[in-house]
């Protein structure tokens, strides 16, 4: 087990942490950013809090609404760019959204969309075009009980869609539900070099010790070539910048230069009629600024490091092999923004596929990544969580009420994890769940 590195504490490295624990924890600029950065950041952030408004409008640099949306704004899903959660019984969901596709890749080795509905279901529309209907969750549990006794229970939930506007859905769709992911730290992702990450990989599991690690290959739509996925809970995104357009596209109805097309079917006839807020509607600048935004969030110092349950629990973490998916550190590449460039951090994730078995599987391809397989979720920050976003539903659907039943979830690759974790004491139960409160 290596000794406690000081430079834990500063998990996104000395030019990117920043050491607010309040509810403004997960929205704070870089601490190494420069006078005029951080003028970029404000109104970055600006442009992500506010919301966007149907076109046109005499606020120009924020029409272009819909036609069809999930959100009026990016902050909508990412609160206090933070992580969503699923609808409460009877709500609709806000910061959830559902992934479509039918069987079948698109040209470029993607998910194929579901004819009438495209590749994300848009419960709203702006006036004169429907939203395309409304989801409803059911939760079922199945109780499950660890070695010493104590008994738990996990959920999981089950989807229907109801009111469909245009139509029934081909009847071989695929869906999957995901929940926002937290903003902070991305661009100190994105730095860390090819290289680093796929020194990790072992899709064949050449060592046999039961943890494969898969890069998902995907489009890159700026070079036009296929390029390592990074971003998303199936790493489907290279790049911040491609996300960023994604989701603006996806969940807002923005058209961008990345994606100039309205994000309409050809049966949704009142959606391609609609008026558009230009071509594209978000310009280059906010989307630059946007993602510079997105880029340059700090990363929450770690508290109580050298805790003794802290660093038991943290001994625990390693020998259970959480930290074979989970990869403590690395430092990052070269950027031209000084706060991203050779820093030693600490996101706990390698950033690449890992088949987590059929309790976790959503069936549904993207790109290289199977239907079981998830890309490993960076866990810096998420002792904050609470604080911040006043829950903790983890996973890609927010099923685990915690993170003791994020653990029990885990299969496939992470299933002698999860049993190392089951076998475990009250006791070590704890401490390895305070390690992970302290990232």
């Amino acid at each position: 087990m290596p000794a406690y590195d000081p430079s834990e504490e500063m998990a996104g490295g000395t030019l990117g942490t920043t050491r607010t624990t309040s509810q403004d924890a997960y929205t704070q600029p870089m601490p190494g950013l420069t006078f005029e950065q951080n003028g970029d950041f404000a109104v970055g952030n600006s442009f992500d809090a506010d919301d966007w408004v149907v076109a046109p409008a005499s606020t120009a640099s924020r029409d272009g609404l819909g036609p069809l949306y999930n959100a009026t704004s990016c902050s909508s899903c990412h609160s206090r760019d933070g992580r969503g959660q699923p609808p409460a019984p009877g709500d609709e969901m806000l910061s959830m959204l559902v992934r479509l596709s039918v069987p079948g890749m698109d040209e470029h080795g993607g998910p194929l969309n579901e004819p009438s509905y495209g590749g994300q279901f848009q419960p709203h529309g702006i006036p004169g075009v429907d939203g395309e209907g409304a989801t409803h969750l059911e939760w079922v549990e199945t109780p499950g009980t660890y070695a010493d006794g104590t008994a738990y229970s996990l959920r999981h939930a089950s989807l229907s869609f109801t009111s469909l506007a245009y139509g029934p859905m081909q009847a071989d769709t695929m869906f999957s539900m995901r929940v926002a992911s937290s903003q902070y730290g991305l661009g100190l992702l994105e730095v860390v070099s090819e290289a680093d990450i796929l020194a990790n990989a072992d899709p064949d599991d050449a060592d046999h010790d039961g943890i494969s690690g898969r890069a998902n290959q995907v489009w890159n739509q700026t070079t036009g070539s296929v390029t390592l996925g990074r971003f998303g809970w199936k790493a489907n995104q290279p790049s911040l910048r491609q996300q960023t357009a994604g989701a603006m596209l996806g969940d807002i109805g923005m058209s961008s230069s990345v994606n100039p097309d309205q994000n309409c079917t050809t049966v949704q006839t009142e959606c391609r009629a609609a008026p558009t807020g230009g071509a594209p509607e978000l310009t280059d600048m906010i989307l630059d600024l946007l993602v510079f935004y997105g880029q340059t969030l700090a990363v929450p110092a770690r508290r109580d490091v050298s805790d003794p349950t802290v660093l038991r629990g943290r001994t625990l973490f390693r020998d259970a092999g959480c930290a074979d998916c989970h990869v403590p550190s690395f430092t990052t590449g070269t950027s031209d923004t000084a706060a991203l460039a050779h820093q030693h951090i600490w996101p706990y994730t390698d950033l690449l596929l890992h088949d987590m078995g059929d309790d976790l599987a959503d069936h549904r391809p993207d790109y290289a990544a199977s239907g079981s397989e998830w890309r490993t979720p960076p866990l810096w920050g998420i002792g904050l969580l609470r604080t911040v976003n006043r829950h903790e539903y983890l996973l890609h659907d927010g099923r685990a009420r915690g993170l003791e039943e994020a653990i029990l979830w885990h299969g496939g690759e992470g299933e002698a994890a999860r049993d190392a974790f089951r076998a475990m004491s009250a006791a070590d139960r704890g401490a390895l769940v305070r390690f992970l409160r302290s990232l």
